[in-house]
């Protein structure tokens, strides 16, 4: 088997400085494996050899690379399936400005969302306004770095919940603590959401759960 040590988040930071346009390393720690897409970079971070993911494809093949042949293939290899190709921004905190007081919601466990997020997170908390109009997940992902996911019920949306939602998120985080969100492309509402939040894009990813 591939090396199982398990790369924390200053180490995949710090393999982004190294020269080459496609870096495959041993899987990062968190509760996912992934492929992640930036300018003119992109990392395979996942239990795998080396030698056998360059057989698939080129290395300067960045289409082929984020294409569903070698996703499929890299989800076979490790008996996971791949999630969307999503969007990835991020932001430290606090947030500057933050008028909206976070509520613990433990009830809401079984929630849609915080079930999809709980199969790619770990410590995973909680929260929803006060009106219980929207849900916010937070929990460490990929690297072990801190991620949000949120949602606005119907009755909730066109109020600036959801930019208010990932301003909050910011709170929960230490000063100068980073924090990331994930975001389909095609859910221009959420990308304008983080984005108003302070969110800045950094790059893109496939995320593969494993099995826990």
């Amino acid at each position: 088997m591939p090396d199982q040590r398990e790369v924390g988040g200053a180490e995949l930071v710090g393999a982004l400085e190294r020269p080459r346009r496609v870096l495959v390393m041993v899987k990062a720690g968190g509760p996912v494996d992934a492929v992640i897409g930036f300018t003119a970079h992109l990392v395979v971070a996942a239990d795998v050899y080396e030698e056998e993911v360059r057989t698939q494809l080129a290395n300067d093949d960045f289409t082929g690379w984020m294409a569903p042949p070698f996703l499929l293939w890299l989800a076979d290899r490790l008996g996971s399936r791949p999630g969307s190709h999503d969007l990835v921004l991020a932001a430290v905190g606090p947030a500057p400005e933050c008028d909206l007081p976070l509520v613990n919601a433990e009830h809401a466990s079984d929630h849609p969302r915080v079930r999809r997020a709980s199969r790619y997170r770990t410590d995973v908390r909680v929260f929803t306004d006060p009106d219980e109009f929207g849900v916010l997940v937070l929990g460490r992902g990929l690297a072990g770095r801190w991620e949000i996911a949120f949602e606005v019920d119907p009755v909730g949306r066109n109020r600036g919940l959801g930019r208010r939602l990932a301003l909050a998120a910011r709170e929960q985080v230490g000063e100068g603590e980073a924090v990331f969100a994930q975001v389909s492309p095609g859910n221009a509402a959420s990308v304008r959401s983080v984005l108003a939040a302070g969110f800045r894009p950094i790059g893109s990813e496939v995320l593969f759960p494993r099995q826990r």
